[in-house]
């Protein structure tokens, strides 16, 4: 049984020993970087993801170590210049904390518009910001088996707890689930919920289970395991415990979904994950997958291509390829729109029906999950087709806008109406508020007109 181990800032210098490739500049711009934004990686990956021949520009190695490049050069050199002063971890913390509130923590209203109230009661550890389905944070499960450099749900991680969801109150989820009928879909989420004992998610599946909510249909699990330590589901003490849970969920009438987060092929062709993803199957559960389009890790159709193919013949079904959010390391990852899009499209004829299940490329913005259609030319105007794919309001799914193109747009705010209109239609009921990238962009709102 092969035994976890896990690799932080206290003992990642333990990777430099045993592969004889990173540099002491390299290892100096991990701590840096590593000492704002989370940074855990594990044995699975560094001995069968990365490819330490060429890791400097291995996707899976950028996935999971810092880069230098994603922190603004300002503020890289405020944490560096604390570090070789010799600050203490009180000291760091306060830099670090500092740069954190700078980097967008919680993008698209997650603490000011998605968390509920029941009798009175603030769900911390809830979002609920789509009708159909409710997101819970189990405070258990508010850690993952290592980290993506990209993640958007970051806070969750650095120790900031004004910044963090978390709640374990079984009851007060069910009785949010009873007062509100409309919620068919509960998505478990984090951090990585299946990093949680078999046990203590069985202590919430099973309460769910046994209240028998006449409009629960489906649980999901938000999970990376698939991806970073598919032992999980094979080789884990509480593995064969696990996937019997799935089972008599099933057997309950409520659906079990993965949503797995595949970033790139390589997750996908190792024989760990093969046999893990037939297991979780083998229960009655359905795998869907989901990824960002990210600079340096997947921007290509060739890489998208490939994924959502080995997907499909491992049984997995191609759900959503997103925008990468607007916070964190947002600028070492960000696609433009445009390119986004092209290269979704490009991917997307490459793969048969079967693989065309997939929607995207979308952002998952304030007001909802915006799908960038395309680009085209409307009565002499060049434009983004744009519609929603989820919505606060539901009334706005599927209704088609359109913006101004901007080559350099890499998210809503950076977007205005085309066809000379002051506003998109759902600002009345949710404003965008519009951010200083399109000057520092190079694109003027006036250059837009």
């Amino acid at each position: 049984m092969e035994k976890y181990k896990a690799y932080t800032l206290r003992n990642f210098r333990e990777i430099s020993q045993l592969q004889q490739q990173l540099s002491e500049e390299e290892l100096f711009d991990i701590e840096v970087v590593g000492n704002v934004l989370p940074f855990k990686v594990n044995n699975y990956v560094v001995e069968q993801l990365i490819d330490w021949d060429n890791y400097q520009n291995d996707p899976i190695y950028i996935l999971t170590f810092p880069q230098r490049d994603m922190l603004q050069p300002e503020h890289f050199k405020e944490m560096a210049n604390a570090i070789r002063s010799g600050a203490r971890k009180p000291e760091l913390k306060l830099v670090a904390n500092k740069i954190r509130m700078e980097l967008n923590p919680h993008p698209a209203g997650q603490l000011s518009h998605n968390v509920p109230k029941i009798d009175g009661t603030e769900l911390t550890g809830v979002q609920h910001k789509y009708r159909e389905t409710m997101l819970f944070f189990p405070s258990q499960g508010q850690t993952c088996h290592a980290y993506c450099t990209f993640c958007f749900r970051w806070p969750q991680f650095v120790g900031m707890n004004e910044l963090k969801f978390a709640m374990r109150d079984t009851e007060l989820i069910i009785k949010y689930l009873r007062a509100n009928p409309n919620v068919t879909d509960i998505l478990f989420t984090g951090g990585d919920p299946l990093i949680m004992k078999t046990k203590i998610i069985k202590s919430y599946v099973e309460a769910l289970i046994e209240a028998k909510i006449p409009n629960l249909r489906t649980i999901r699990f938000g999970t990376k395991a698939l991806g970073y330590w598919p032992q999980r589901f094979t080789q884990d003490a509480d593995a064969d415990e696990l996937l019997a849970l799935f089972e008599k969920a099933k057997k309950a009438g409520v659906h079990i979904a993965f949503m797995a987060h595949f970033n790139h092929p390589a997750e996908l062709r190792t024989e760990e994950v093969k046999t893990a993803i037939d297991r979780i199957l083998n229960t009655g559960a359905v795998i869907r997958s989901q990824s960002p389009v990210m600079r340096n890790i997947n921007d290509t159709p060739e890489a998208w291509a490939a994924m959502w193919q080995e997907q499909v013949e491992l049984g997995c079904v191609p759900y959503y390829m997103f925008v990468a959010r607007d916070t964190g390391a947002q600028d070492y990852f960000a696609v433009e729109l445009e390119r986004a899009w092209r290269i979704f499209r490009n991917a997307y004829q490459r793969v048969s029906g079967v693989a065309r299940t997939v929607r995207g490329p979308s952002m998952s913005a304030g007001p909802g999950k915006v799908q960038i259609l395309g680009v085209t030319e409307v009565a002499g105007e060049r434009v983004f087709n744009l519609q929603f794919l989820q919505g606060r309001d539901p009334d706005w799914v599927c209704r088609p806008f359109f913006a101004k193109y901007d080559p350099n747009a890499i998210w809503l705010d950076d977007l205005y109406p085309a066809f000379g209109e002051q506003r998109f239609f759902f600002e009345n009921d949710y404003p965008i508020h519009r951010s200083s990238k399109i000057a520092s962009n190079g694109m003027r709102e006036e250059a837009l007109n």
